[in-house]
C-alpha cells in the first residue's frame, strides 16, 4: 500500500466564493501514480468546507442563497458575541458542511459522476489565503 500526500493553495474573496478542485485533485491523484484507492480532501480551518456539487451556474446561484435561508449572516450568534469577529455563520455553515471529502480513486483519477466537481465552499466573512490538505491511499 502506497500514501500520497500533498497541499493544493488558493485565495478566496470570502464569503460564497465556491472553487472547483476537481483538475487539481484529479492532477495530484495522477502524479501520486496511485490508480486504485481512497482520495481524501481535507481544510485545515473552520469556516470552510468541501463538498461535490455539479459546477454550474445556477447552483453557484442557489448554494450561498440556500446556506443564507438556513444560517442567515445578519445574525449575531454566540460566537460573535465571544470573540467580536462577526463570522459566527461562517463556523455554524462549516460545521454543517464539513471539512472534508473523501472519494474512491479509480484508473488513475477520483471516481465522480458525470456532472460532479469537488469543491471548496469559503464562508468566512473575509477573503482568505486557503490551503487543501490532499491524502491518497493504495496501490
Amino acid at each position: 500500500m502506497n500514501v500520497f500526500e500533498t497541499e493544493y493553495r488558493f485565495s478566496t474573496d470570502g464569503d460564497g466564493t465556491i472553487v472547483d478542485i476537481t483538475a487539481p485533485v484529479n492532477e495530484v491523484v495522477r502524479e501520486s501514480g496511485i490508480t486504485t484507492g481512497q482520495l481524501t480532501v481535507s481544510v485545515p480551518g473552520s469556516t470552510g468546507a468541501l463538498t461535490t456539487i455539479e459546477y454550474e451556474p445556477g447552483l453557484l446561484r442557489d448554494l450561498p442563497e440556500l446556506f443564507e435561508r438556513l444560517i442567515p449572516s445578519g445574525t449575531t450568534y454566540g460566537h460573535d458575541e465571544t470573540w467580536g469577529d462577526g463570522n459566527g455563520f461562517s463556523h455554524l455553515r462549516s460545521a454543517l458542511v464539513g471539512p472534508s471529502c473523501t472519494l474512491p480513486v479509480s484508473k488513475g483519477e477520483a471516481v465522480l459522476g458525470t456532472w460532479q466537481q469537488i469543491v471548496f465552499l469559503e464562508f468566512d466573512n473575509r477573503s482568505r489565503n486557503r490551503r487543501i490538505h490532499i491524502n491518497i491511499i493504495g496501490e
